[in-house]
Parts: C-alpha cells; structure tokens; sequence
C-alpha cells in the first residue's frame, strides 16, 4: 500500500506571557490613565478631564499619532433627511455577516449623531453644504448619504486636530514618546496602573516607572503592522492588545482583519504603510477594472463597486489568482479633474507622488491589510473582564463591527465609546489612592526579538491574507512557535516590545483562523467556501501562565425585537 506524505500537525501555539521589565526608578498616582492619542484615546481623556479627573495620557510618538489621523472617508452619522437609525443599524448588520452585536450597534447608530455635533462644538471644520449643514457622501455598503468629511479626503486629520487642541487647552498631562509596557495588577488580579519608559531616539528606554491609576483605558489601535504591508500607521503593531492579554484579558474576533480594496499598488515588494484610496472615490462614481478596462464588480454583488469591503476584496482576490495579475485598476477619470482637485486632494497628491495620475489615466490598486475587527474583549463603555482595565476604539472588540467593518464606522465608534467608558470610569473611580500592586516574580522567557519580525509579518501576509487554507495557517503557527527570543542579557527595548506584540497577534490571528472553518466576512477560507449556521459565534482567547492559548466560543446575544418600531 503507497503512502501519501503526512500533512504536518500545526504547532501548539504559545505566546510571550510577561515581558522581561526594566526597573522602576519613580511612582506617580492619577485618577486614570489613557494610553494612546487617536480619536478614542482623545475624546476618553477629555471626557475625563471635564468631570474634574486627573487623567494621564501615555503615547508611544508624538501627541495625535496613530490611525485617525491618516482616515480619509470620514465618519458615519445619520443626518440626512431621508436617512434614519434603523436603515443605518442595517446597513452596520449586513456588513458585519452575523457577528454583530445588535445591541451595540443600535447605540452607536443611535448616538452617533451628537459624536459630530460635538465635534463641531469643539471646532472641527467639517465640510459642509450649501445650506450650512455638514455635507454627506456614500461609501461601500451604505444604502444612504451618510458619511461626513473635511477637507476633502482629510477627516482624520482633522478630527486629531480638533482633539488634540481641545486636549491641550484642558492642560491634561501627556507623556509623548513613552510606551506601556505591562499592567500593574493588585492582590485580586485588577489592573491599578502600569510600568511605562520612555523611548529615546535610538528606540533604547529609559526612565521607566509606574503609573498607579484606578483605570487603565487602552486606546492603542489595531495592528495591521502584524503584516509587511498595510495602510495603517508604523506603530500600528497591537501593543494595547497584547498587554491586555497579558493582563488576564480575552481577545475575540482577531481572526476578522479587513482588507481595504483599493491600496495604491507599488510593486511587489512595497512594505511597511501604503497609501490608501479612500472607499469615497467609488462612493463619488469611480470603478474597478481589468487591464482591458472591462468592470469587475457587476454580477458579484448588487451594489456592484459600493458593495461592502470584504465583498469587493474577495473578488478583486479571485480576479488576480484567476488571471495570474499582481493588480486590478481602480479608474476615477470619470469624475474629472476638477472635482478630483477639490474633493480628494490629499489621494490625488499621494498616487502623482507614486507616478500616477487619476485624472487621467486608471490607476493600479490591490487589497492591503487595513482595520482589524478584532480586539480586546469590550462592551461599547469599554469594560473588559478585568476590573480596572478598559478598552476603546481599534483595540477593542464590540461586536458593533462583527465580522466586517462598514465603512467609516471605526472614527465614530471610538467617538461614541470614548464618551460612554468616560463616563463609567468617573462614576465608578473609587475614593482615595490605588492599591499597591501585587508582586510578581520576575519572566525569564525573554521578549521576541527583532530580527525575528520580517519573517513573522511575511509569513502573516503570505497566510494570513485575504483568503486562507488551513494547510497555510498550520505552516504560519509553525513559523511563529520558531521565532527567536531576545539573546540573553540584551535589555529591552522598543524594537523588542512592539515585535513581541507582533508575534502576539499573529500568534492569535492563525490560532483563530485555523479554529474557524468557514468563510465569513473579512475571514475567507479558500479550503471552507461559505458561511456555516454553527460558527455564527465569536472566538475568543485568553492565555496562561505560560503563555498557551485557551479559546471559547462566545454566543452573540439575542436580536432586538423591536426592528419594527425603530431605534430606540
């Protein structure tokens, strides 16, 4: 009897559970600590500055760094006239392929609305219509005009310019340049602050010491930067998630990254951040075509090239595996100069500098790793499974984007988030000073080190991408159980830090993705086409004292009743 080659059982997939920590050389106390300076980390901060809290902001670069800053489309809100709530929950529930939480995503659709009017009253320019309203486009997977913008295609940057602002003017203290390290957790397992450094030119730290603090809220983003190439931001390597994890936290759904369709391509080889082209260009009219110029999207959905994110990335992918091209076009030559110039200048500046022109010719673009669905395990105040440790935005998982993301819901949730967790954290902050935090005995396992993550986000993309086999997933568990530890004797340092997140999240995105034998938004399994009644559950992880990984099968809670009558 011939036998065949025996397929390779994946790796135990195990984890960094403590990274080796410099010692503390000072001890402050505040109310609560807010680490990273997106949208949702902001808006915590000044939430919590108003209601008299001494709040800390701790963020590894410079103040507004990080992910919002870089979103061109906008935020979604319901405020044209032939929009309302229950079209808008709709719309977040059908992109997000029955891993929503309805209950979440009712209200943030239901308080969205007063997030951009408090925008506004902080002195956010947005774009606005004749009649002096904000003005309103469409994006993929919207049924309504409901996306609100600056500048064009430069939202982000203007609501981090508004928050950033309004921060200072409340002189809350900000420590730039400093990174989280790891929880200080008490004598009942809470979190009651956390061991920060500072991070010197050379990515070397010093200074570290401890915040002691009621609440931690993280607000650290997502971790595209888990792969070579992705549109988010350099520090976008999922540090948030990772301490948490190691802080007794549950991670779900970090199986579920969305691929933006439209990445500007450059090449094969192209790393590191890519320039995006906002989902706002298809909204105004562009298409996506082949090399003849034929369109590629009528047929695969009825909203042709509007259709929802994972949907459009999806078949793009399979165009290119079936035809054997690196890239498809993205052609937006329609919409003329002019309104190219004046709508979406910061996009027209980014593809010249690449040697691309959409006002006149189309312009090469191929899925790229971009939002990532999954997080730390939150409900919309940003309550985790550990007392004292809070998450918002990227970094957390709601549910209100399930399985997919729609399209400019992440800005407005950490919005709508940010304000909620505020107002828990005030209510519930305890009288007098944190607790001391527990000893813990010192992890002689060692951080990942850096010269060990180009091969892990290699082999992230390589396996990981937008569509997935178990065979690849097994091969990426293997590669990850292999990186390398820090040599012995060589401190930590940020390098360090952030390529142990790194292998931390790839280690759980492959974990998930191997446990989850379907295909259902952002996660497409080439090996188990289509979506499975049974798997219509969120997966979650924690990790262990050593650092292997437990996961659970999280059911969703109940739909609402009331779809008929309404939001609520």
């Amino acid at each position: 009897m011939t036998v065949g080659p025996r397929r390779t059982a994946p790796v135990a997939p195990a984890v960094v559970p403590a990274l080796p920590l410099p010692a503390a050389g000072w001890s402050t106390d505040v109310d609560a600590i807010v680490v990273g300076s997106g949208a949702a980390g902001l808006m915590t901060a000044l939430a919590l500055a108003e209601a008299g809290r001494r709040v800390t902001v701790v963020t590894k670069g410079a103040l507004g760094d990080g992910s919002t800053r870089w979103a061109q489309g906008g935020l979604a809100a319901v405020l044209g006239a032939d929009d309302d709530a229950e079209l808008h929950l709709q719309d977040t529930l059908t992109a997000g392929a029955g891993l929503c939480d309805e209950a979440a995503v009712a209200t943030l659709v239901t308080e969205a609305p007063a997030a951009i009017g408090l925008l506004q009253d902080l002195g956010a320019r947005l774009d606005l219509d004749p009649h002096g309203r904000p003005a309103l486009t469409r994006e993929g997977g919207h049924s309504r005009d409901r996306i609100v913008h600056a500048g064009g295609d430069a939202s982000g940057a203007e609501v981090t310019r508004t928050l950033t602002e309004a921060l200072r003017s409340a002189g809350i203290e900000v420590l730039e340049q400093t990174v989280a390290l790891e929880a200080l957790r008490g004598r009942l397992g809470e979190v009651v602050g956390l061991r920060v450094a500072r991070v010197a030119v050379d990515g070397t730290l010093t200074d570290a010491g401890d915040l002691r603090a009621h609440a931690v809220v993280l607000a650290t983003g997502g971790y595209g930067q888990a792969y070579a190439a992705a549109t988010s931001p350099a520090g976008t390597t999922g540090d948030g998630l990772a301490l948490a994890l190691r802080a007794g936290a549950e991670v779900a759904d970090v199986e579920m990254v969305q691929f933006h369709p439209t990445v500007l391509w450059q090449g094969p080889g192209a790393t590191g951040q890519q320039a995006l082209i906002s989902e706002a260009v298809r909204g105004e009219g562009a298409v996506l075509v082949d090399g003849d110029g034929r369109r590629i999207m009528p047929g695969a959905h009825p909203l042709a090239d509007l259709a929802p994110r994972d949907v459009v990335s999806a078949t793009i992918a399979a165009h290119l595996a079936a035809t054997g091209a690196d890239f498809v076009f993205l052609d937006a030559t329609g919409l003329g100069a002019d309104f190219l110039e004046n709508r979406f200048p910061g996009i027209l500046r980014a593809c010249r500098a690449a040697g691309f022109d959409p006002a006149t010719e189309p312009v090469p673009v191929a899925p790229g790793a971009h939002y990532t669905c999954g997080g730390v395990l939150a409900d919309l105040d940003g309550r985790t499974g550990v007392p004292g440790l809070f998450a918002v935005g990227e970094v957390a998982c709601t549910g209100v984007h399930g399985a997919n993301r729609l399209a400019s819901n992440s800005v407005t949730e950490g919005l709508v988030a940010a304000r909620r967790c505020a107002a828990v954290v005030d209510a519930e902050l305890p009288p007098g000073a944190p607790a001391e935090p527990a000893r813990t005995s010192s992890f002689a396992g060692g951080a990942i080190d850096p010269a060990a993550r180009p091969g892990v986000s290699a082999a992230t993309s390589r396996y990981a991408g937008v569509v997935r086999t178990a065979d690849g997933l097994a091969e990426l568990t293997t590669t990850l159980a292999r990186a390398d530890r820090l040599p012995a004797g060589r401190p930590l340092d940020l390098a360090a830090v952030e390529a142990t997140a790194v292998h931390t999240v790839a280690t759980l995105l492959a974990t998930a993705a191997l446990a989850r034998p379907e295909s259902r938004g952002c996660h497409r399994r080439a090996d188990a086409p289509g979506p499975r009644p049974e798997w219509q559950v969120r997966l979650a992880h924690r990790i262990d004292v050593s650092g292997h990984l437990h996961t659970r099968t999280v059911p969703l809670t109940a739909p609402r009743t009331d779809q008929k009558q309404g939001v609520a």
